[in-house]
């Protein structure tokens, strides 16, 4: 029995060391980039590795708020974001319960098409895609971006979803029907709400997406009307010039979105993740 706990004691502090270094691993490169944009741009050229508390300010925060396009790029990937993660959502529920529930002929085919979908590179389609946008006048719009974006997260979105109804038993929905509910109201009274942490968990993934993306931000936009915070991120770095505490400060205030919203959706999330790997 001795050895046995000695073992089960190793195995725990072992788990403990493995977990704390990968929370380190995560957290440190954050910490280090906030502690960059507090430095002054002189002492970054100069000495970038050092640790001191001197000169350390929100100067350059208060700089990209006040005196650059930063609020209107941050305002563009918020609305370009929350569109593709409607139309996505919208979408992406009607084709998951669809092919969740009904039996047809060729289903596996049509999951086993979206699947290839998602497994193309983006930048394969770059061209067809700008030409599409170009045809039907969506250059540099909001909605051209969030179809751009929705081409890609909607064959994810599909998937998650049909995973998530398939956990649920249609055993609720035909009872439901029993009762004189139709299909969709039975979806959209039974099963929609119980699946709600699965709307929650794709939603944040779909949101993500949209949010980082640059290659699509760059090549569909040429203006700050619609042009989101990765160009602008982008578009600091000069010819001969690396600003590194402007840099690390807008880095860090593109992640406050990201922060805020995993902070209300997180449990969702995270129980909608779970409820998607189970069936009952």
């Amino acid at each position: 029995m001795k050895p046995k706990k000695v073992r089960k004691k190793f195995s725990y502090y072992m788990a403990n060391v493995g977990i704390t270094g990968l929370v380190l691993f995560a957290i440190l490169p954050l910490f280090w980039t906030f502690y960059v944009s507090l430095r002054e741009e002189v002492s970054i050229t100069r000495y970038p590795t050092m640790l001191t508390t001197k000169n350390l300010s929100f100067l350059a925060y208060t700089h990209i708020w006040r005196d650059t396009n930063f609020p209107v790029l941050i305002r563009n990937s918020l609305i370009v974001s929350s569109m593709t993660v409607l139309l996505s959502l919208v979408l992406g529920t009607a084709a998951g319960y669809a092919l969740s529930r009904a039996k047809f002929k060729g289903r596996q085919g049509v999951l086993l098409s979206y699947l290839v979908i998602r497994l193309i590179p983006g930048v394969l389609l770059l061209v067809p895609i700008y030409i599409m946008m170009y045809k039907f006048h969506l250059l540099d719009t909001y909605f051209g971006l969030t179809f751009a974006y929705t081409t890609f997260t909607l064959p994810a979105t599909i998937w998650l979803m049909k995973g998530f109804f398939d956990s649920l038993p249609p055993d609720l929905e035909n009872a439901a029907r029993v009762d004189g509910c139709s299909r969709l109201g039975a979806m959209w009274r039974i099963s929609l709400p119980l699946v709600l942490p699965g709307l929650a968990a794709t939603g944040t993934l779909t949101a993500i997406t949209a949010w980082n993306d640059v290659l699509f931000a760059i090549m569909l936009t040429s203006s700050n009307k619609s042009r989101t915070w990765p160009v602008g991120l982008r578009e600091m770095i000069g010819e001969f010039q690396l600003p590194w505490q402007l840099l690390t400060a807008t880095a860090i205030m593109s992640l406050l979105p990201v922060v805020i919203g995993f902070a209300l959706v997180g449990r969702k999330m995270v129980a909608g993740i779970t409820a998607g790997s189970l069936k009952e």
